[in-house]
């Protein structure tokens, strides 16, 4: 292998060590959500670490990008890239948004939906971090973008189940303001991963 081809293959580790890593810190983010709201409020550790969490996804999208304009040769378009690394990161910026507005409204006990939603959320970033090492070379993943879209429409139900729970207990208004709002970033954050999941697989698709 000559010194030129070794260059380029040494670039196209870089971005995909970078994009899996960027996939692990999403399960990372999403499992430390499910502790968060699981032992609410006694775990000022992992909301530490959901911010420490928040900017390590910052700084893999930083690099990423700074990769991308300082690489002739990409392993795949740069549009690709620059949206798959999007979509990472949004997922991890809607957790961590999740987690600051517990404590931002006071919460004084978690929904049960939003439990549950946290846990599809975490199954989801799961199926992507699985996903991601086989961007590598180029193989299938259409079950898991089928599985991460099963895991969405799970949080689509459970999110209008929530939302219509809100206005059935007689709760004080801006406690159902506030819940919405918490529900609407969860949602986001499921929405976030589907976007991801279907951006991976065609990057896989337009390449093989």
């Amino acid at each position: 292998m000559s010194r030129l081809t070794q260059l380029f293959a040494s670039k196209e580790r870089e971005f995909f060590d970078l994009f899996e890593e960027a996939a692990s810190n999403s399960v990372r983010a999403a499992e430390l959500l499910v502790t968060i709201i699981d032992e609410w409020p006694d775990n000022a550790t992992a909301m530490r670490d959901m911010v420490i969490c928040e900017q390590e996804g910052d700084r893999i999208t930083h690099d990423i990008i700074q990769r991308l304009n300082h690489t002739f040769v990409t392993p795949f378009d740069r549009e690709d890239i620059i949206a798959l690394a999007s979509a990472l990161d949004d997922i991890v910026d809607f957790i961590e948004e999740v987690a600051d507005f517990l404590g931002l409204y006071r919460i004084e006990a978690p929904m049960e939906q939003a439990e549950r939603m946290a846990a599809v959320l975490r199954d989801a970033t799961r199926q992507i971090s699985e996903a991601m090492p086989r961007l590598r070379t180029l193989k299938d993943i259409h079950h898991y973008t089928v599985e991460v879209n099963r895991l969405e429409n799970e949080g689509d139900r459970i999110f209008r189940e929530g939302v219509a729970s809100l206005f059935e207990r007689g709760i004080d208004p801006m406690m159902v303001i506030r819940w919405k709002d918490i529900f609407e970033r969860l949602e986001e954050a499921i929405d976030a991963t589907e976007r991801a999941v279907n951006t991976l697989e065609g990057i896989i698709i337009k390449n093989r």
